[in-house]
Parts: structure tokens; C-alpha cells; sequence
């Protein structure tokens, strides 16, 4: 595509972006792009010079900086869940030049994935007489996987210098992005292939919650075939409002819980109570002042309790999927390891 030809694109995108949100002025960049037929991070990029900024690519260096902007609100979602957390971003961790980052702290509290992280913008977001700042990160399909929102309590002075110290060489106004941002999904195995005892053998002989992931993936199978491989031991199907029952179970009776929502290049973490709870269409929110969950309930096809063995006892898991078998959001009784789990979080386990 030469330059004329460029610029002819990104003009009438850009027209067609204005026309769309004249016409719908509260839609969100997501679902905007969508409609436009391009990716989040391409619709990010029309705006280049004029409120965005591309950043570099050195991921790992830019993570070490954010803490120096104090307080801000960290973003992450999938299609059917969003989870909005207050904080600063505290002890970072990495091993040597390993791709996962770590932020572990009482409020930001991230587990993030590099190996598909492929672009990066500041974006300067008019609202009203104020303007918002972000750091907005996307896989390499233009697909958002973290975002990073300025507050009144943060160090725009930080912000800025952020901005332009990792500020890229190049600002290209139209990106090329890839076919595909997640992990590639494999089909699933005929369940007469897996050897079930050996398998429920293996899960009861677990010790954290953490070897969960790697015993599956040792056994072959996906996540939603060993929920229903381990049914009436380990697992067993729930309705799809048990989530939005939970949650109330948990606001009412005051228990902390954990909260887990991720895509393939992030998963985020709240530990603590909820408290606001809000329906607003098809979402059940949680609309705290640290915390804000956005659940999609049209989106939830299948939702499972688990028990997970462990050396501090069972562990039970809220666990939601999409159609496609895509974790939505996993929940947990608020706890540490070495700490039993929470018997009220128990008592809500058992009313549902």
C-alpha cells in the first residue's frame, strides 16, 4: 500500500469513526473498532499525534516505571468480564528474562504474560473540560490485554516523562496486526482416551491449587473436559446465576473473597470484600470504590464449583465459562497460602 493510499484508509476511517459516534456518542473503543471492522489497537492508532502516542516495545522496562505514577486504575478484561483495580503498581518480580511479570500486592495484584504482548499507546481521552490519561496494551492482533488509567491521585508529571522516554521512533497511523491473539486452541481428546482413574489419582494427590494448570496440561485434556471428567468428586455443574449469587452471598455476609479475570496476555486480581452490587442490562457489577467488576451474564454458558486438594485443605473455586470453554472469571474464599480456607466462604459454598 503506498503513502497516497495510506492516508486515503486512515481518512475514511476516521470519517467513519466520527459518523459512528455521533450516532452512538457512549460506545466504547472496543466495540467501535468492531463495528468499523478493524482492531482495537488500529482504531487506537487512527488518532496517532492527536491523543495518541505509540510507545515502544520494551515491556519490561516500562513495567518497572508505573509505580513511579502513584495511584492509578489497572484494566483488564476479557469479552465477558471487566475488573478495575485502584492502586499502585508495588513489587514487581521477574526471573532473569522470563516473559511473566508479577506486580504482587493487596491491591494490584497482576500475573502478566509478555510472550504476546505487541503494541503499546498513551491515549489522551477528552471528558468534558478534563482529559483522561491511559497506557493501553494490545496482543499482536490488536486485541487490548492490560490498561493503565491516570486518577486525580495520580503523577501526571511521571506520566509524561513515562510518555516520552518509551515513546516509539516511529508513530505508523495504520497498523499490521496478526490473524489470531490468543493461544491457539487444541481440540479436545475423545474422553475414552484418558485414563480416568490415573487422572482423579493425580487430582487428589495435589498440594496447591497452583499445580492445578500443569496437571491438566500433563493429562491432556482442557480445562472444561477435566471439570467434567472429575464431576461428582471434585466438580459439579451449577446454574449460570450462581456467580451473581455468590457475589451476594458474600456482599451480605461480609466474607472477602478473590477474584480472578484474565485474557492470554494478563490476569488480574482482587482480594478483599464487595459491597456495592449494581445490575445494569445483561452486567451484574460490583461498584466499589478500589474495586469495579462488569460480568456479562449473556455470555456465561457453563459455570462449575471445583475442590482442589491442598496442604492447607480443600480449596473451592467458583469457576464461569463461555461457549467456547474460555475461563470468564474464577472466584475463590480470600486466603494466603498456609491459611485454611474461609469457613464462611465454605458456608456460601454449601447454601449453593
Amino acid at each position: 500500500m503506498n503513502t497516497e493510499t495510506l492516508e486515503v484508509s486512515i481518512s475514511d476511517l476516521k470519517q467513519k469513526r466520527d459518523a459512528y459516534l455521533a450516532e452512538h456518542p457512549k460506545a466504547r473503543a472496543r466495540n467501535v473498532a468492531s463495528d468499523l471492522g478493524i482492531s482495537e489497537a488500529q482504531y487506537v492508532a487512527l488518532d496517532l499525534g492527536e491523543g495518541a502516542t505509540r510507545l515502544g516495545t520494551d515491556w519490561t522496562a516500562m513495567l518497572k516505571e508505573i509505580e513511579t505514577m502513584g495511584e492509578v486504575m489497572a484494566l483488564t478484561r476479557n469479552e465477558a468480564c471487566v475488573h478495575e483495580k485502584h492502586g499502585v503498581y508495588r513489587n514487581f518480580e521477574q526471573e532473569g528474562q522470563s516473559p511473566v511479570v508479577l506486580f504482587v500486592d493487596e491491591k494490584i495484584d497482576l500475573r502478566i504474560f509478555l510472550m504476546g504482548w505487541g503494541f503499546g499507546f498513551a491515549v489522551e481521552t477528552p471528558m468534558g473540560t478534563q482529559t483522561r490519561y491511559s497506557l493501553q496494551f494490545f496482543n499482536r492482533a490488536g486485541e487490548a490485554v492490560h490498561k493503565i488509567y491516570m486518577t486525580k491521585e495520580s503523577n501526571l508529571d511521571a506520566y509524561h516523562a513515562f510518555v516520552e522516554k518509551f515513546k516509539a521512533p516511529e508513530q505508523e497511523a495504520l497498523l499490521g496486526v496478526s490473524a489470531g491473539g490468543g493461544r491457539p486452541k487444541s481440540p479436545e481428546k475423545p474422553d475414552s482416551e484418558v485414563d480416568l482413574d490415573g487422572f482423579l489419582s493425580t487430582w487428589r494427590g495435589l498440594q496447591d491449587t497452583h499445580e492445578f494448570f500443569g496437571f491438566i496440561r500433563e493429562a491432556g485434556v482442557t480445562r472444561t473436559q477435566a471439570l467434567r471428567l472429575a464431576e461428582g468428586e471434585f466438580t459439579r455443574p451449577t446454574g449460570k446465576d450462581t456467580a451473581r449469587k455468590m457475589l451476594e452471598m458474600a456482599a451480605e455476609t461480609e466474607t472477602p473473597i478473590m477474584c480472578f479475570v484474565g485474557n492470554p496476555g494478563c490476569i488480574q486480581i482482587h482480594s478483599g470484600p464487595v459491597k456495592k452490587l449494581l445490575e445494569q442490562g445483561p452486567w451484574f457489577n460490583v461498584m466499589d470504590p478500589d474495586f469495579n467488576l462488569h460480568l456479562n451474564e449473556e455470555h456465561i454458558e457453563k459455570t462449575w464449583w471445583v475442590r482442589k486438594p491442598s496442604v492447607d485443605g480443600d480449596v473451592n473455586s467458583l469457576e464461569v465459562f463461555d461457549k467456547n470453554g474460555e475461563l470468564i472469571v474464577q472466584f475463590f474464599g480470600k486466603r494466603k497460602p498456609g491459611i485454611p480456607e474461609l469457613e464462611s466462604w465454605r458456608n456460601i459454598v454449601a447454601a449453593l
